[in-house]
This record gives C-alpha cells, sequence and structure tokens, in this order.
C-alpha cells in the first residue's frame, strides 16, 4: 500500500515519523469524494480564484477528499510538494522537531485553510511535518493518486491557467515580505542592533565577524587589535566599575577613528580586547593608525590615586597586520594576529608590533 510516496509495510513510517495512532481512511472522488468538494472553498483558494466555472468544474473532478484520524501524518519534512490541501474541517498542526529531542510548534491550520499551497505552486520540498490534531477531512489537489502532468495531458488550458496563478502567488507573498520589512525596518534595525552590539561599550560583538563582516572584506582591508595593559590591576584596586568606565573610553576612541576613516568596524573581542577592521587600508595607513592608536590610549585621563593605592596610567598592546598580504585564509589570520598581541602583552606589552605570516612569505 502506498501512502503519500511511501511503502507501508515493511518499511513503514517507523523511524522517520511517529506512528499513527488510528488507521487512516482514504476516500476517493471517484468512490464518494466529488460532492464533499464544495466549489465555493475552491474558488477561495488563491491558485483557482481566477478559474472559469468550466476550469473549477475540472479541478473538483481532479481532487480527492482524505480522512485523517487523529495524530496521522499529513506529510513529512523533507517530500517534494506535489500537492497541496484545503482543511474541511478539524485541525492540522505543522511542527518540526528538535534536535535535543521534542517539537517546535509552528502553526495551526481549520477549517477553511489552504495548507502547502506555496510549497506546491513553488515545486518546493515542505521544511516541516504535518498531521492531525484532531480528526480532520481535507480536500487534496491533485488527487493522491493524480500527478500535475497526468492533469496538463488530459487539459493543458486549465493547468496553464494553474501555472500563471502559482507565479502570480509566489509573486504576492514575495512582494507582501518586502513590504512587511520595510515597514518594520526599525524593528528589524534594533533587532540587528542587539544581535551584535556590545550593551557595555557600544560596539560591534566577535560574532558580527563570522556572520557579516568575513563577506564585507574589501582587499586589502587591516585588522588592528588592542588589549590595555595592566588591566587586572586597574580591576583588583579599583572594582570592575572602573574597568567598564575605562573600556567606554576604549570604545569611543575605537569608534571616533572609524568615524573619521569612514570604512570600517570597531569590535570588543573579549572582555578587555578589541579590534578595529578597515576596508581598503594598505600597511602604512594602518601603520600610522596603530600609532594613532597607542598615542590616544596612553593619553587618556590617568585613574587618580586614591588612599594607599597609586595613580594609574593607561597604555596599551596593539598587534597589526593586513589581509590577504600575510594570509589568504581570514580564520587562520585573525587567529595569527592575536596569537601576536596576546604573546607581546605577555612580555611586558606596550608596543605596537606587525604580525606577518611567515609561511606567507
Amino acid at each position: 500500500m502506498l501512502f503519500f510516496g511511501h511503502k507501508l509495510g515493511e518499511n513503514s513510517l517507523a523511524g522517520v515519523y511517529p506512528p499513527p495512532r488510528q488507521i487512516i481512511k482514504k476516500l476517493y472522488n471517484k468512490e464518494m469524494g466529488v460532492s464533499k468538494v464544495d466549489p465555493a472553498l475552491i474558488q477561495k483558494t488563491e491558485l483557482f480564484s481566477s478559474l472559469s466555472q468550466n476550469e473549477v468544474d475540472f479541478v473538483i473532478s481532479r481532487s480527492g477528499v482524505i480522512n485523517l484520524a487523529k495524530g496521522a501524518p499529513l506529510f513529512l519534512s523533507g517530500e517534494l510538494a506535489e500537492h497541496f490541501y484545503l482543511l474541511i474541517n478539524g485541525a492540522i498542526r505543522i511542527f518540526k522537531p528538535r534536535e535535543g529531542g521534542g517539537e517546535e510548534e509552528l502553526a495551526v491550520f481549520t477549517a477553511g485553510d489552504t495548507i502547502g499551497d506555496f510549497d506546491f505552486a513553488r515545486g518546493a520540498n515542505y521544511d516541516a511535518h504535518a498531521e492531525a490534531a484532531e480528526d480532520s477531512e481535507l480536500i487534496v489537489f491533485p488527487d493522491s493518486n493524480l500527478t500535475m502532468e497526468d492533469l496538463s495531458q488530459e487539459d493543458s488550458r486549465t493547468i496553464c491557467s494553474i501555472l500563471l496563478n502559482a507565479i502570480i502567488l509566489i509573486t504576492g507573498r514575495i512582494k507582501s515580505t518586502r513590504k512587511l520589512i520595510l515597514e518594520n525596518m526599525n524593528w528589524v534595525q534594533e533587532l540587528h542592533r542587539q544581535a551584535y552590539e556590545d550593551s557595555g561599550t557600544g560596539l560591534w560583538k566577535h560574532t558580527l565577524i563570522n556572520d557579516e563582516i568575513k563577506n564585507m572584506l574589501k582587499e586589502p582591508a587591516a585588522l588592528i587589535m588592542l588589549k590595555p595593559d595592566r588591566f587586572k590591576i586597574l580591576v583588583d584596586s579599583r572594582g570592575h566599575s572602573a574597568g567598564d568606565e575605562a573600556m567606554v573610553k576604549i570604545a569611543l576612541i575605537l569608534k571616533n577613528i572609524t568615524r573619521i576613516t569612514g570604512k570600517g568596524w570597531p569590535i570588543r573581542l573579549k572582555s578587555n580586547e578589541v579590534a578595529i577592521i578597515l576596508n581598503s587600508c594598505g600597511s602604512a595607513q594602518a601603520k600610522e593608525i596603530a600609532k594613532s592608536l597607542h598615542e590616544l590610549i596612553a593619553n587618556m585621563d590617568p585613574v587618580p590615586a586614591k588612599d594607599d593605592i597609586p595613580e594609574f596610567k593607561f597604555s596599551a598592546t596593539i598587534s597589526w597586520s593586513i589581509w590577504p598580504e600575510n594570509d589568504k585564509e581570514w580564520d587562520s589570520f585573525f587567529s595569527g594576529n592575536y596569537s601576536n598581541l596576546l604573546s607581546t602583552w605577555k612580555d611586558g606589552g606596550n608596543k605596537i608590533v606587525q604580525y606577518i605570516n611567515k609561511g606567507s612569505e
């Protein structure tokens, strides 16, 4: 027995889908289903809304009616959408299994809803599972034992009309999505900011590098990394608030540099490690920026002495390099420059060093 492309029996849905809790009874229009296919429900469907009466009659005659018991699958994620469904009564839930177990509920369709029409119009694969949330009755088009190729051989004109409506449907959905995004642009931008902006400093988070910046680099690109010297002494002697205040001031310096150059991103790598990535920036310019950055940190107002705690003066260790001159692979280029920063900082810091990948020479 075939069920939507799956042979039941030895190689049943076990292991692919939770087994139905009740037996599914399938009814075909040629037996008793035609009278159950409501023309008004057919004509409400976007794919059929502009069809003539003769074309609607053809669609009805090539549709079927299926009954699903509660818990029975309608379709599986990954299956080709060769049919779509109109829910006469009952409820169909759409969900995705979670990797760690359990399910993610996506939607619940009720009587009058169309299920899978967009996937059908695109000739796409379903990206989620669908099953009956309660005993349900649905119209299926084309009938489960038919394909669109079969129908095109019977009535090519009607099928062409349906395919044209499919193009209109796809275009309309894309336009609606674009309009929704544009109307909510401020909201989208706020979500983007929250996802990638470090709340403590206003710098970009390190995740932005992997998610977006790597795809926006323009050769040559400068990577200038900075780590404040003796920062632990500042935090241990003056508290975390002093460290936070210092990082805000350092962040402001980085933002000003990128604003002046107009072509970069100031980034917070870790708690007190930051960086600037600058597009279209060669060695000479990067070297000057690194020098300026080093001086600006040294010129920050020192934290004044308090009781027996001495004055704290700022300095920083800086490592800079140029991509792809020093390494064509961004990930190894980035990690090499970072290792160079840390090793210089551990050796006493307060230096500007250039990272050169010896293997690239």
